[in-house]
């Protein structure tokens, strides 16, 4: 992977690949601004105006804006996290002008009418409100809350209902002047086209984009509360997620961390879901995912069961982590999951898509893009010593988060360290 980096004057960086064997191009404008970056009277706002973004500029209706797209084959899309606030495009090469055309005459000039505002506060409620349906999907969110208490990294990126009811124009401007910024900003792309063009369209769409605020955005490191939650809820299954402080992106073993990941629960041959789900047939979904901010870092893992089992499954994945902890890994462990993480990255860069995501998000919240062969030497690097000290480093009993989601016996408050 050969890339360009190019800063233009007012500080917006575009990162290029080209990769002539392919006809498409993907676009992928990223913004560092998030639900991180809200107040607690306006949760959700991030996302809400990825919404409105969509909903119509002076040039361009909504319906405008879906068919150009439409018209050529291309996609559309947008995404908001934590951290950052994606608005991307695929198209066929030759029509990548009319993606930087449309993604620019949205970001600058969207005109969020109220009618557009009101009647998209409905779509979202609706979208919590579904969301709050799927109690294998809030429980995470559940969990965030009760770790990172009342910082922002623990607001519902959605919101809640009461604060997206309360979203005026103002409060949406306002907080595109403090965040929606070229310094503030990445563009990438990557497919089938010449570093020369990138650079005439970029400078033709966004130079103009001058500083909105001077105001430099950031929120303190969170403190992280390690307990145990139990929220009632009327459910067929009880849910769950137990987990430990972890790494954040800069840090230097973060890929034993990883590969800490892949053995407990990064895929179906890993401990947790040979143990609990293959040999003992105790739940039907387990799994282990790390989150990884720019200063701080959680491992989780979840698991769905019955609340007859619940206590069962929370003791083995216990017990599972003490053996780790005082048997460590074997040499066929450790090579398997360096293997596993080695096919799961190069496969997962094979589209246009995905490269662009790759470089845009390294950018954005590293300040540096690492090549294929840069991740693959990253990841042959981890040995048994540094997993091992990873092991140590972050299964820590004493301080052990825990959040159940569900129909739960009284008898479930008999574990250890829990609390209703």
């Amino acid at each position: 992977m050969q890339y360009k980096k190019i800063i233009l004057p007012n500080g917006l960086r575009i990162v290029i690949e080209e990769i002539p064997y392919v006809q498409s191009v993907s676009i992928g404008v990223w913004i560092q601004a998030g639900s991180r970056n809200e107040q607690p009277e306006l949760k959700g706002i991030s996302h809400f105006i990825e919404h409105m973004v969509f909903k119509g500029t002076g040039r361009r209706s909504a319906r405008d804006i879906a068919e150009e797209i439409d018209n050529v084959g291309g996609q559309l899309n947008a995404f908001t996290g934590k951290e950052c606030t994606c608005y991307y495009a695929k198209v066929l090469n030759s029509h990548m002008e009319l993606a930087f055309d449309i993604l620019s005459d949205m970001l600058f000039c969207s005109e969020f009418s109220d009618l557009e505002i009101d009647k998209e506060k409905n779509v979202i409620c609706e979208e919590i409100n579904m969301y709050e349906d799927t109690p294998e999907e809030i429980v995470h969110d559940i969990y965030a809350s009760n770790v990172f208490k009342h910082h922002p990294l623990g607001f519902p990126v959605l919101g809640d209902l009461e604060t997206v009811m309360t979203i005026k124009r103002s409060d949406i401007l306002e907080y595109l002047r403090e965040n929606y910024r070229p310094d503030n900003t990445v563009i990438s792309v990557a497919g089938n086209v010449k570093y020369k063009d990138i650079e005439k369209l970029a400078l033709k769409y966004f130079s103009d984009w001058g500083d909105r605020d001077n105001k430099s955005i950031s929120t303190a490191a969170p403190s992280l509360t390690f307990e145990c939650n139990i929220k009632q809820k009327d459910t067929e299954q009880v849910h769950f997620c137990l987990g430990f402080k972890g790494l954040d992106q800069k840090d230097q073993k973060l890929y034993s961390f990883l590969a800490l990941n892949n053995l407990l629960g990064g895929g179906m041959s890993s401990r947790l879901f040979q143990r609990v789900r293959e040999e003992l047939g105790l739940v039907y979904s387990i799994y282990s995912y790390p989150s990884t901010y720019r200063d701080v870092g959680l491992m989780t893992i979840y698991a769905g069961t019955s609340a007859s089992q619940l206590e069962r499954v929370i003791e083995t994945i216990t017990g599972e982590l003490k053996d780790l902890k005082k048997n460590g890994v074997t040499a066929e462990e450790l090579l398997r999951v360096k293997e596993q993480m080695k096919g799961n990255f190069i496969l997962s860069m094979e589209g246009t898509g995905s490269r662009m995501s790759s470089m845009g998000k390294s950018e954005l919240l590293l300040g540096k893009i690492f090549t294929q062969q840069e991740t693959l030497d990253n990841i042959d690097a981890v040995n048994m010593e540094s997993l091992s000290d990873m092991i140590e480093r972050i299964i820590n009993f004493e301080n052990m988060a825990v959040t159940v989601l569900g129909s739960v016996d009284e008898g479930v408050k008999t574990i250890p360290g829990m609390m209703v």
